[in-house]
């Protein structure tokens, strides 16, 4: 797999959350990525979709996009109409370190994920809610006085709070109107990052949706920017970097998740991260 043909990371994050206030006119076309930490975008204005793992969201002002880490994404942006939102990039091991046993912080994430569904749109008093949130939060963000960091820690953790209470609350993924998606593609989507081990030839993948291997290779390229082959591989990447920081040796990673020759693995990861396996358990 060429390089040019992988999907890019975009972003790092070094601190526990980081937020971005955006306005942007005349933004180029965005390439399909990811990131390694969770993502919370929440559209203010303009005209834009969001593609994520290959359903289109099309955006109205105070939506809600939950991008777990490792899912494969773009927005899709008229470059004439000013497109303004707030970005926040979100640690997951922070999230768990300040959950508790009986409140997730990171349940809106895996809610999202199982439901194949990223939107959430609050209205009413949840979005005035959110709205108060949020401007609390960019203030305390911006704040430079004592106890600084607690503050804008703080009011991250209301908002999270909010978001989690709302998402479980929250219909949108009901609504028809508000995304776009190919059932069989989606089902192929999650057939793959469900038996990454397993055998995910094309062949058999469109078996598993009942369509022809050439219409599938055809629609699947349409609907996330890339081959069959390359999506594969890309998340068998990802899942075995995962094993590999969680202490998993580089051969059991590279079993794990499907790669066949451990020296083709090596090549793909190193082209893919800049380092060797075991360079990263290291």
């Amino acid at each position: 797999m060429e390089r040019s043909a992988n999907y890019a990371k975009k972003g790092y994050l070094n601190e526990e959350f980081r937020l971005f206030h955006l306005r942007d006119v005349g933004v180029e076309e965005m390439e399909y990525h990811y990131h390694e930490f969770d993502k919370i975008v929440i559209f203010l204005s303009g005209t834009a979709s969001y593609i994520v793992e290959g359903r289109s969201y099309f955006l109205q002002p105070w939506d809600v996009l939950l991008v777990s880490h490792h899912l494969i994404h773009k927005p899709v942006i008229d470059p004439n109409d000013p497109y303004e939102r707030v970005v926040i990039y979100l640690d997951p091991g922070f999230i768990r370190s300040h959950s508790t046993k009986d409140a997730d912080l990171s349940a809106c994430f895996r809610l999202a994920r199982r439901r194949q569904f990223a939107l959430m749109r609050p209205e009413g008093e949840e979005r005035e809610s959110l709205q108060n949130l949020l401007t609390e939060l960019e203030q305390a963000t911006a704040d430079k006085g004592f106890g600084c960091e607690l503050l804008a820690r703080t009011r991250f953790l209301q908002l999270m709070i909010h978001l989690n209470r709302a998402m479980d609350r929250d219909h949108t993924d009901r609504d028809a109107l508000a995304s776009r998606h190919d059932p069989k593609i989606e089902r192929a989507l999650s057939y793959i990052n469900e038996h990454l081990s397993e055998d995910l030839s094309v062949d058999a993948l469109a078996g598993q949706v009942y369509v022809s291997k050439y219409h599938f290779m055809r629609r699947f390229r349409e609907l996330t920017g890339c081959s069959v082959h390359q999506y594969i591989t890309q998340k068998r990447l990802l899942a075995a970097a995962r094993l590999l920081r969680s202490g998993v040796s580089a051969q059991n990673a590279c079993a794990r998740c499907g790669f066949q020759d451990y020296s083709a693995f090596q090549r793909a990861f190193r082209r893919q991260f800049d380092m060797t396996p075991r360079d990263l358990l290291k």
